[in-house]
């Protein structure tokens, strides 16, 4: 058999070999050791109990085109992490480093830290998960070197051993596969924790960030809308203590759709105007105050003190529509809050069935479309 590399060389590979240790290391670790069985052994004095061969980062890329050279050397670091690959650089020439099999027979002492795997470079045999498993002191160690805390690692275990006696499955290595799950499972942990800590409950002080204000405003969103929308965001999240670690993201779909039905009723307008001195609210207006169960009487018996307000005050508004919608609808609930407290305090026996028609009429006054 000829020993130069040939360009459409079969790569072969173990699955179960694969499933322990990864994809990318099972594939270079049977590639090299299917080297060492057709090359000539480079004779090592140092270490007399390993098998070594030379190969170049040329040889590399030829037995690996599809990877670059970094990731080369990041699967050869893993290989060599899990006991499974001896590297040794080649004085004499740059570019050549010495490889050999660590074999689980070999003599070799293990590396101070590191974990004596039970996977065979070569031969041996898959085994099913005894019923009383536990890592040994090496894998804890491996894991404790991830600021994994020993209990959180050993509460891992029984549900770890039950899972793959239920499978049936054969490993070469359950610790190596127990380690990889201790990692997945920890920063699964560490996400969890951290969305938790995060999360707040709605303060009477809260704004939206810059950054919110800047995404709604460059989506042509009217910056009046967008303040006329917080004091009624903050006080319904209030009342309702829910605890939440986004509130701008919640705040920007909120505008988004509010915005949304305000330019499908009512049309955009971007240019702000003073009121008109004979301003009247729209129909649609109207409408969507009906469907708030806000009397249309009351509606129009508020326009004249909200037209003398704002031409007092001087300011524009690309639309008055909605400022008067937020008005009255604010106004409306007031009232109703009033009403509800002296009825209560003339009569404290007011039926439960009365009570909740009053409170469910509140709760529709204002659009609570942000909850959905």
């Amino acid at each position: 058999m000829s020993l130069k590399l040939l360009p459409e060389r079969p790569l072969l590979l173990s699955p179960t070999l694969a499933a322990t240790i990864g994809l990318e290391e099972a594939l270079m670790l049977q590639a090299i050791a299917d080297l060492i069985s057709v090359r000539s052994p480079v004779q090592r004095s140092d270490q007399a109990g390993l098998t070594w061969i030379e190969l170049s980062e040329q040889d590399l890329q030829e037995l690996f085109p599809f990877w670059a050279p970094v990731d080369h050397r990041r699967i050869q670091s893993n290989l060599k992490s899990l006991g499974l690959l001896a590297i040794e650089a080649n004085p004499e020439q740059a570019g050549s480093k010495y490889y050999a099999l660590e074999e689980v027979e070999s003599k070799a002492k293990p590396v101070p830290n590191e974990p004596v795997t039970a996977v065979p470079s070569s031969g041996g045999s898959a085994s099913l998960i005894p019923t009383h498993w536990q890592p040994d002191d090496n894998w804890i160690r491996l894991c404790k070197q991830h600021s994994i805390p020993e209990q959180f690692i050993r509460e891992l275990v029984p549900e770890f051993v039950s899972y793959w006696r239920e499978r049936g499955q054969a490993r070469f290595s359950w610790g190596n596969a127990f380690y990889k799950h201790v990692l997945k499972e920890w920063r699964k942990e560490q996400a969890q924790r951290g969305a938790y800590e995060m999360a707040s409950k709605m303060s009477a002080e809260w704004r939206p960030s810059p950054d919110a204000m800047e995404i709604l405003v460059n989506s042509d969103i009217s910056p009046e809308f967008i303040e006329d929308a917080v004091a009624e965001f903050v006080l319904y999240w209030r009342e309702r203590g829910v605890v939440h670690g986004a509130w701008n993201t919640k705040f920007i779909e909120h505008i988004r759709r509010q915005w949304a039905k305000f330019t499908a009723s009512f049309g955009r307008d971007d240019v702000p105007r003073p009121i008109p001195e004979d301003w009247q609210p729209s129909a649609d207006c109207y409408e969507i105050l009906q469907l708030a169960e806000i009397d249309e009487d009351y509606a129009r018996s508020r326009v004249p003190e909200f037209v003398m307000y704002w031409r007092d005050s001087g300011q524009s508004r690309a639309s008055w529509n909605t400022v008067f919608l937020q008005f009255v609808k604010q106004d409306w609930a007031y009232k109703l809050k009033q009403s509800n407290e002296q009825r209560y305090a003339e009569d404290k026996t007011v039926t439960g069935t009365s009570q909740e028609r009053i409170q469910e009429k509140f709760q529709r006054i204002a659009d609570r479309s942000w909850a959905e």
